[in-house]
């Protein structure tokens, strides 16, 4: 399998499609989000740090991030095979991942913007890890996996979820420009009433 980053503004979907192609092909999904989230879960210094940036809708600094990804990329699952989600967000980072890695596809997830501001301030996530939507649950907002109650991650708040896509299109946006030049890049353009699986059946196609 292929070494793989999938680009895409916050909210487009990313995760969920980086979770199912690493199911189906068999290879680590690297979100740095979910890396970061650990660390400001269990409270470490790395922690504290990413979530200052975080809730004010920023990118948490390259020095930080890129040493977690080039750890993460050394471990000997990704040998065979990887699919990045959420790193490189700004074309610092993709030098530096150039020089620690060689990227086979990068896959841009392509959705409209106010389908994403819909999207996020209606996602709501729970401890245990589990993620739903508000017109998917039930109006205590329970989650279905635990039975907790679920609540709205304060990075996807209307006010800074504009900040995290003013954000992606000034830094992070460039990056289709990026790889586009490199020749490794594939645009998949999704719109609103796509579903999950809908969605994936392109993205096999390309892969």
């Amino acid at each position: 399998m292929k070494n793989i980053v999938l680009l895409g503004a916050p909210g487009a979907g990313k995760g969920t499609q980086a979770a199912l192609i690493a199911n189906e092909y068999n290879i680590p999904h690297i979100s740095t989000g979910a890396i970061l989230r650990k660390h400001i879960k269990e409270g470490t210094e790395l922690g504290v740090q990413a979530k200052t940036f975080i809730d004010q809708g920023m990118l948490v600094p390259d020095s930080v991030v890129i040493d977690i990804v080039a750890d993460r990329l050394g471990q000997g699952d990704a040998k065979n095979g990887y699919i990045l989600d959420g790193f490189p967000r700004t074309i610092a980072q993709a030098e530096a991942l150039d020089k620690v890695a060689t990227i086979d596809l990068v896959l841009d997830i392509n959705v409209p913007f106010d389908a994403i501001i819909e999207r996020l301030g209606g996602r709501l996530v729970c401890s245990c890890g589990a993620t739903s939507h508000i017109q998917w649950v039930d109006s205590d907002k329970r989650c279905p996996k635990c039975g907790e109650v679920m609540y709205v991650r304060d990075d996807d708040k209307p006010e800074t979820v504009s900040a995290r896509l003013e954000v992606y299109t000034k830094q992070t946006a460039p990056l289709v420009e990026y790889y586009g030049k490199k020749g490794n890049l594939v645009s998949v353009d999704v719109s609103a009433s796509d579903t999950v699986e809908e969605v994936f059946e392109i993205v096999k196609k390309v892969l």
